[in-house]
């Protein structure tokens, strides 16, 4: 299967309905819908197999799978993923996810961290990524929850090191301070775009609260590295997108990675351009020359994608 293929999206057998998409710049010759830079081999391997019953076996959910992320073959592949808490229903309806929109999603599952805990050390995983649908339905935003996890995946798994990638919480100082007590190796939020079109990308957060969330994290200096990602392709252009990562910069932010959009489902945005690998190689150089202490950027990159891999980067030898 291709990349193509992968986000065609079709409605029935009977009717297929593709995603419209930007002008392909290799199209001629013609090359496809698709340019060269986001066509990929699908891995092959046990491990794809193994790690899909491993997460059956704990009735985890991942955010691999609810948001259609190009890499899930690839980092099942790895024997990785990212859990996916509290659900599979988000209480914000954001124009680039595919995640399910509900204004009453299910109680949160009490077992839920053992299950995640125990499907981290049948995988074997040295590096654990848990994200979660927003849950502005809960008092806390589910922050205690995220915490226990946290708690729950130490205890059971000594030498793992923790990755949250949580919602603004509302913006609660309080909720934040329920996970940071737990000192997580990696504290994530994503900023996703520009300040000019997060209005229309994002459902409630904004692009200043986000600012806020990272730069309140950094302040306590609680969390091992702050990290942030973004979306490019939606339209913007490139100083707007130099004085996001700017400002990612000056709210604390450790590690930066930028991505291309792509649309998962015919009912969300729409993919404005391909970014040319040339250009994510600008945003990284512009990153480093702030004093960004990792940038990731790249046309597959994902905000969870080797995240394993990019920390290690930041840990000291020795």
């Amino acid at each position: 299967m291709s990349t193509e293929e992968l986000f065609d999206v079709t409605l029935n057998v009977k009717t297929p309905k593709l995603n419209k998409l930007p002008i392909n710049p290799e199209s001629y010759p013609a090359r496809g819908r698709f340019p060269s830079w986001l066509h990929r081999n699908l891995p092959k391997g046990a491990n794809l197999f193994k790690t899909n019953a491993i997460l059956a076996k704990y009735r985890l959910n991942t955010v691999c799978e609810e948001a259609k992320c190009p890499n899930r073959f690839e980092c099942y592949s790895n024997k990785t993923a990212t859990f996916l808490a509290l659900g599979k229903e988000c209480t914000r309806n954001c124009g680039f996810c595919d995640i399910d929109f509900t204004k009453a999603p299910k109680a949160p599952e009490a077992d839920e961290p053992l299950r995640i805990a125990e499907s981290v050390k049948e995988l074997g995983l040295k590096h654990v990524v848990i994200t979660m649908v927003a849950r502005d339905d809960l008092p806390d935003g589910g922050a205690t929850h995220i915490a226990e996890i946290i708690r729950t995946v130490r205890e059971r798994c000594l030498e793992v090191s923790i990755e949250v990638l949580t919602s603004d919480f509302c913006g609660s100082e309080g909720s934040l301070d329920i996970v940071l007590k737990e000192k997580p190796d990696v504290f994530n939020h994503n900023i996703e775009t520009v300040r000019e079109l997060s209005p229309r990308v994002r459902h409630k957060a904004t692009y200043d609260r986000t600012l806020s969330v990272l730069a309140y994290v950094k302040s306590t200096q609680l969390a091992g590295h702050v990290k942030s990602g973004m979306m490019v392709g939606l339209g913007e252009n490139e100083i707007q997108v130099q004085l996001t990562i700017t400002d990612l910069y000056h709210a604390g932010c450790d590690i930066i990675t930028i991505g291309q959009y792509l649309q998962a489902d015919h009912r969300k945005l729409l993919v404005k351009e391909f970014v040319t690998p040339e250009m994510f190689k600008r945003y990284e150089e512009f990153g480093y020359s702030l004093g960004v202490k990792q940038m990731y950027c790249g046309p597959f990159v994902r905000s969870s994608y080797n995240a394993h891999e990019v920390r290690k980067l930041l840990v000291p030898k020795g």
